[in-house]
């Protein structure tokens, strides 16, 4: 296939809302994501005003992914509960849900068990605010959405030869691509103003050891990756599982015991998570 020119697709890649296909939602979503100084009153308001949206955003914080289990009522109340920036995650992640289907089937699976997953992990490890890394977990995968919908005959391409090599994915797309997906979600994710845990967590997914501020957040999220795909959940390109960075390991301290216990408790989160409906 023709060399793609990497400035040309740096600029494809961060305007993809300029794509006539794009829902007209989330097209409006992404103006607002946009703005310099978006509030949680206007994003509240971006929400009750699509009743469609709402019913999703009430369905996907009941559900186990955050663990509120029925708890949240009413739509200003998951905003102020949740905050800014995983409500943002939360609306992309959404919107994208159609997207996710049509580009690639199970990557949304895939994408809401690395959600249980990393939420599991970094409560193992102590940490108290878990629905950052959950909400980037769930977003983690974008980049390959916005590769697909700009490329999808370049994409096919990095597909076909994932499998017939037996490579991962993101291997060959770095042969197809200027850059991966992780790189494309950094971007688009920038573009759209996202705060740097989630941007960061994006970008070094599968190098956790390369973001400067959030190593430890994005290592959460590089396991949780792994896990899922051990367990079978979903799609992610491929049906190959990496083996863990030692690095991860080391930054983590999980134990064999540790791991017993999330892939257990993934099982329930995963079963609802499996029956959700969006539509």
């Amino acid at each position: 296939m023709d060399k793609l020119n990497p400035e040309v697709f740096k600029y494809k890649i961060k305007n993809i809302n300029a794509l006539p296909t794009l829902p007209a939602t989330l097209k409006r979503l992404l103006r607002l994501l946009e703005k310099p100084s978006v509030s949680l009153t206007e994003i509240g308001e971006f929400v009750s005003n699509d009743p469609f949206i709402a019913a999703r955003v009430l369905k996907m914080v009941n559900s186990a992914i955050y663990g509120f289990s029925g708890r949240i009522s009413s739509v200003k109340q998951a905003v102020i509960l949740l905050g800014m920036n995983v409500v943002k995650g939360m609306l992309l992640g959404i919107s994208i849900f159609e997207l996710m289907q049509e580009t690639m089937v199970g990557l949304w699976e895939h994408s809401m068990g690395c959600s249980i997953a990393a939420r599991l992990i970094a409560q193992k490890r102590g940490l108290k605010e878990t629905e950052e890394i959950s909400v980037s977990a769930l977003l983690h995968d974008i980049g390959k959405v916005i590769l697909i919908l700009q490329y999808p005959e370049y994409y096919g391409y990095a597909m076909k030869e994932s499998a017939e090599t037996g490579v991962l994915i993101g291997l060959s797309e770095k042969k197809v691509f200027p850059a991966d997906h992780t790189e494309a979600g950094g971007l688009v994710t920038e573009k759209w103003r996202f705060p740097n845990v989630l941007t960061e967590i994006i970008r070094y997914h599968h190098r956790p050891h390369l973001s400067k501020a959030f190593s430890y957040e994005a290592s959460i999220v590089c396991l949780a990756d792994i896990l899922v795909r051990a367990r079978g959940f979903g799609f992610a390109g491929d049906n190959l599982v990496p083996s863990v960075n030692p690095d991860v390991w080391k930054r983590l301290d999980m134990t064999e015991e540790d791991l017993r216990d999330i892939f257990k408790e993934m099982e329930e989160p995963m079963a609802d998570a499996d029956t959700l409906n969006l539509e």
